[in-house]
């Protein structure tokens, strides 16, 4: 019988060029590692930077409005100030309060909705009651409490009466 001999394995030892090449791809992959966690870091740091720069702006924005608004109030506490005021001194007074607001309402784009006479549209209105007439039907004939939008958006509609027809008779 023929004597087997044990195979021998065929993995060569590895050459010094091929050490080499491995320890620069190690040395490549601990500087892509590093470069990738840099940039999660990074980006971590600019989402935070972000939503501080969100809440500073939300914060200056009502800061804005409330200095403006404060002028309003000390108006109105003036003209509790005044001993001897007369009803048409304090009508002068609340009509020039109003215009105040109104004006403050303008610079943080605050509108007006008062439709009296529109056709009835419940994406600003709301009616409250509906009457018989001869007008056409939808139309707001009386404003109970007018309504505003802030930048186009409704922040309370407008509470109205709308026109609907007589019923025949």
């Amino acid at each position: 019988m023929a004597r087997k001999e044990p195979k021998k394995n065929n993995v060569a030892e590895p050459k010094e060029d091929s050490i080499e090449k491995i320890k620069e791809l190690e040395l490549r992959v601990k500087e892509l590692e590093e470069a990738v966690l840099y940039a999660k870091a990074e980006s971590d740091n600019a989402r935070k930077r972000a939503l501080d720069d969100i809440d500073k702006t939300r914060k200056f924005a009502i800061e804005n409005f409330s200095q403006e608004i404060l002028l309003v109030k000390d108006s109105l506490d003036a003209a509790l100030m005044i001993e001897n005021a007369t009803l048409e001194s304090y009508k002068d007074g609340v009509e020039l309060t109003v215009k105040q607001l109104m004006n403050v309402f303008a610079k943080f784009n605050i509108e007006l909705i008062d439709p009296i006479g529109e056709k009835f549209d419940p994406n600003f209105h709301q009616a409250m009651a509906m009457i018989e007439t001869e007008d056409e039907p939808n139309k707001i004939i009386n404003v109970m409490q007018k309504g505003y939008k802030l930048n186009d958006r409704v922040l309370r509609p407008a509470l109205v009466t709308v026109s609907k027809d007589k019923l025949a008779t």
